[in-house]
């Protein structure tokens, strides 16, 4: 196989997402380079809008509270919409919306936070076309004395187009005011943001302090990564990405930074073969366990059991493996020694049987013991070695200076939880999740092989390539072990013959595809990490290739 054919076999089907000053690059790109002026795009961006605004009605799943004056077919007709307008091109996208649903027959207020005759560019274009049409405007002023009678106060439908992507910082007073006021009204209209719930960040998808909690989002030509993070969801509701015309020379003249996996990458699972036997399904080697520690590495042989490995062999301190062994009679062991410790006169024995694997899983259980380090120090170092997930007590080394990180290799995986990144970077663990994917960034630079920051919305990368959103969560995964299997699960995949960074992020969606199968049986959770190993096949099987 060639290595053109190998990169075709190993593609990953995603979805770019754009960071916001990539976004507004690209509305630049489109106007400067192929002539297509933003006032047309904000145009297309208001037809998307009004469209899901439509559809989200007509289907009612989150119907206001105030009664709607409609009846089937759907008419827009008598439908009372205040529409909050912010003072950038996020005004301009509510005021071009405006004019449509005037022209529809609803009754249309505009809140507007800054002078009108300020409003410039595509978004002063469309609020002066706006008023022509008939568009009423006030300005926001102080809430809610800013309406003119009382039936605002009762809209049956709010648009957000306060704040856009580009928001940084914290929300000031006045905006923070009126952000509180959508919320409000949310609990009795339909509230629809545009672009960006106005409060939540971009990048972080995290409030700042506080954001729109919309029923639904409209965001125009590409999701931004903050959208699809799963804490953004109590802000966004149902989200809705809708083209604007952005050139598809655009988008590849200017990659985007971030990108989100779905369901359709595990077509990229390694495929069954009527005639594979256990020794082309792959050999796992699991090094680790230590006393009071042996569930760990059980646990990541597990993993690499249910992720298809034909073979997995538990290489432990010798005194230990008559326990690992009687816990499972799946794996098989390779005992270091006669101790219940480590033993270095058995490194030369770990160091054959390393060279003769098809990947390695370094840490579960290990402990932090200077021979520990010494383990890792010689497995990372052996010439020839297959490539590895080091995971756990594998990372504390690393963390430490006790083993350098120029030992890590392109072909290996690093799997920390914010805990552990936050050892690895030198921050607190508060830091690393305020700024995940910054963090992610800066250590990628630094190391060579792939990182996957564990979490809700793990982030995988490497040097100079995309952050890979995996935009998946699961309560049933917040269990002790969960990490193991899947470190277990990404050694299966690299014996496989899969690509580090194809198999870190194939073993990271299908962990979490796995966790949230079993909120079927165990929705208030209660699971134990042995069970999310056991639900990895269910997980994949409508997905596995077969041939």
């Amino acid at each position: 196989m060639t290595p053109t054919d190998n990169a075709a076999r190993w593609h990953l089907p995603h979805t770019d997402l754009p960071a916001p000053e990539e976004m507004a690059a690209w509305d630049r790109a489109a106007s400067a380079n192929y002539g297509l002026r933003e006032e047309i795009l904000m145009e297309n961006a208001s037809r998307e809008a009004l469209h899901v605004l439509r559809a989200e009605l007509d289907a009612s799943v989150t119907p206001p509270k105030t009664p709607l004056p409609t009846s089937l077919p759907f008419s827009f007709t008598g439908l009372r919409v205040l529409l909050f307008m912010g003072g950038g091109n996020n005004g301009g996208d509510a005021a071009a919306p405006a004019r449509h649903l005037h022209d529809a027959g609803a009754e249309v207020l505009v809140l507007h936070t800054r002078p009108l005759g300020g409003y410039r560019g595509a978004a002063g274009y469309h609020v002066r076309l706006a008023k022509r049409c008939g568009v009423p405007f006030r300005p926001a002023g102080a809430w809610p004395r800013s309406l003119p009678d009382p039936r605002w106060l009762a809209p049956h439908v709010v648009v957000d187009g306060l704040l856009g992507t580009g928001f940084s910082g914290a929300l000031r007073e006045r905006e923070a005011t009126l952000v509180a006021a959508i919320n409000e009204c949310a609990e009795r209209a339909f509230v629809l943001a545009l672009d960006i719930p106005s409060g939540l960040g971009g990048l972080t998808g995290r409030p700042r302090p506080d954001a729109v909690r919309a029923h639904a989002t409209v965001t125009f030509e590409a999701a931004k990564p903050g959208l699809v993070l799963p804490e953004a969801a109590p802000y966004t509701g149902r989200l809705h990405v809708r083209p604007i015309g952005i050139p598809q020379a655009v988008r590849a003249r200017h990659p985007a930074s971030y990108r989100m996996l779905d369901d359709t990458c595990l077509a990229a699972l390694p495929a069954t073969t009527p005639c594979m036997h256990k020794g082309t399904a792959g050999h796992v080697l699991v090094v680790g366990g230590s006393e009071g520690l042996t569930g760990a590495p059980l646990l990541a042989g597990l993993g690499a059991l249910r992720g298809g490995a034909g073979l997995v062999t538990m290489a432990c301190p010798g005194g230990l493996a008559a326990e690992v062994k009687a816990a499972t009679p799946d794996v098989m062991t390779l005992p270091l020694g006669e101790r219940r410790a480590r033993d270095p006169t058995a490194l030369p024995g770990l160091l054959a049987l390393a060279a003769r694997c098809n990947a390695l899983v370094i840490g579960p259980g290990m402990g932090r013991s200077p021979e520990a380090a010494e383990v890792l120090s010689a497995l990372l170092a052996l010439p020839g070695r297959p490539p590895a997930v080091i995971d756990a007590d594998g990372l504390f080394p690393l963390a430490e200076g006790l083993v350098s990180l120029d030992l890590v290799r392109e072909t290996d995986i690093v799997t920390p939880h914010p805990g552990e990144m936050a050892r690895l970077a030198d921050l607190t663990t508060a830091d690393v999740q305020r700024g995940r994917a910054a963090t992610a960034r800066a250590f990628a630079a630094r190391c060579a092989g792939v990182l996957v920051l564990k979490g809700a919305g793990s982030l995988v990368t490497r040097r100079d390539r995309p952050i890979t959103i995996i935009p998946l969560a699961a309560p049933t995964l917040a269990v002790a072990g969960s990490g193991d299997v899947l470190s277990g699960l990404a050694g299966a995949l690299l014996a496989q013959g899969a690509p580090s960074e194809v198999a870190a992020c194939l073993a990271a969606y299908l962990h979490a595809k796995a966790g949230q199968l079993l909120l079927h049986d165990y929705p208030a959770r209660g699971n134990t990490p042995r069970e999310i190993a056991d639900a990895i096949p269910h997980a994949r099987k409508e997905h596995l290739p077969c041939c």
